[in-house]
């Protein structure tokens, strides 16, 4: 179902979505304008997912060992040392 509804822009973006029209890239300003929702919504759903992802694995760490930044240090230099050894790469 479709439904009516009336808005404002800007000249500036009036402007534009005339361009898009003008240009064969949308049927209409109607077009441009349910392409924008569309896209905005998608946006929206996006940046929930991405801050859910975040939230649960900034709870999966705070839950875990506290790891001090020397222990990282030693990590990560242990890591690049074997990648270095398997892969034949000097010094």
């Amino acid at each position: 179902m479709t439904i009516k509804s009336s808005i404002s822009l800007t000249d500036e973006q009036h402007a534009f979505v005339r361009d898009l029209v003008d240009a064969g890239r949308f049927s209409s300003v109607s077009a441009v304008l349910q392409q924008g929702v569309d896209l905005l919504k998608q946006k929206m759903l996006d940046d929930d997912l991405q801050r859910r992802a975040l939230q649960a694995l900034l709870e999966q760490r705070s839950a875990g060992r506290f790891v001090t930044a020397a222990e990282m240090d030693r990590s990560v230099a242990a890591m690049i040392a074997a990648k270095r050894r398997a892969h034949a790469v000097q010094n």
